[in-house]
């Protein structure tokens, strides 16, 4: 079944990855898809990425040029909210599409509780696996993503806790409807996997499609973010971040005791200071957290007349992956 597409395509000076990829990826885009718009959401760039695409696709693609860099939550955003098609497809400026990336993705959707589902995702000179099916767990009160997997049944949709956001196609309806990717995980990091959870616990499903193959130029897009202790600060806030938001009650108070004591003192002691730093922007940006946490709550409640755990969540996806033959990679 041929489906409506709006491809959103974040970037900050990127125009060297446009150079080698975009003109292959636009014309597979092309082939695959009847109808389709491509969105380029530019975050205030200090390169020439825009001048690039203005002079070859001007008339062909949509342009947002942003003021500020505000990173990848809130540039996709922009593209979520003028996104007309009935799935978006997410793509970053340094992946490759295969010829066939999309001929076996739209029978997913439909599945009416499909809220999306991505391909495999290797390396840009070789077949490593970068990305597949992620399968989660819960390690004491720690949300963890176990290797990558895949399933031997041609005929099995795989379900995945995590949609990696660098190719990723997406239900138009249902990203709308919880609000895209939350921006308080701005940069980068983690944002993509936090989405995931929402997802899930809103009764949907996410899947992997190991057969849909794609190319990925390691860091091509975050290269420019040398300083290596601030990268680990926004990984470990994230991770402090998305806890809050999908623990609850009893769990999420041994969690808060658990990092305290493990997290922040020892890193103290250890004088691991961009852990510390996190911990404090962690709760410096409670009240936001609160916020959100009450607003995704009255979404999900709303949507499916209850409340799902993350309990519920890998049980669920435990069932689906019940006697089949799983290969990790």
């Amino acid at each position: 079944m041929m489906r409506s597409i709006s491809v959103i395509i974040p970037n900050y000076n990127g125009k060297h990855l446009f150079e080698k990829y975009f003109e292959h990826n636009f014309n597979v885009i092309k082939n695959s898809i009847n109808d389709v718009e491509i969105i380029v959401v530019d975050d205030a760039s200090l390169d020439d990425s825009v001048c690039f695409l203005k002079e070859k696709y001007n008339n062909q693609i949509t342009i947002i040029e942003k003021d500020k860099n505000t990173g990848f939550s809130d540039t996709c955003n922009k593209g979520i909210e003028i996104a007309s098609k009935e799935l978006i497809f997410l793509l970053n400026t340094d992946v490759y599409l295969t010829s066939s990336y999309f001929d076996k993705l739209f029978c997913y959707f439909e599945k009416a509780d499909t809220f999306g589902v991505m391909g495999r995702i290797i390396g840009m000179n070789d077949d490593f696996i970068q990305d597949a099916a992620r399968m989660p767990e819960l390690h004491g009160k720690k949300i963890r993503i176990k290797n990558s997997y895949y399933v031997e049944d041609d005929n099995f949709f795989t379900p995945t806790i995590f949609l990696a956001g660098s190719a990723v196609l997406v239900n138009t309806k249902k990203i709308k409807l919880i609000g895209g990717f939350n921006n308080l995980f701005s940069p980068f990091y983690g944002e993509d996997f936090e989405l995931c959870l929402r997802a899930w616990r809103m009764g949907w499903k996410c899947y992997y499609e190991h057969e849909a193959v794609c190319r990925h130029e390691i860091s091509g897009t975050t290269k420019d973010y040398k300083k290596r202790n601030w990268v680990k600060f926004i990984y470990f806030r994230n991770r402090y971040f998305a806890h809050f938001l999908h623990l609850d009650g009893l769990d999420l108070l041994k969690w808060n005791i658990q990092i305290f004591i493990f997290d922040f003192l020892l890193s103290v002691l250890m004088l691991k200071f961009y852990k510390v730093k996190a911990y404090i922007s962690y709760l410096s940006n409670l009240s936001l957290l609160i916020q959100s946490k009450k607003h995704f709550t009255f979404l999900m409640e709303k949507q499916s007349g209850k409340s799902i755990n993350l309990g519920l969540v890998i049980n669920n996806i435990e069932k689906m992956t019940k006697n089949k033959k799983i290969i990790k990679v």
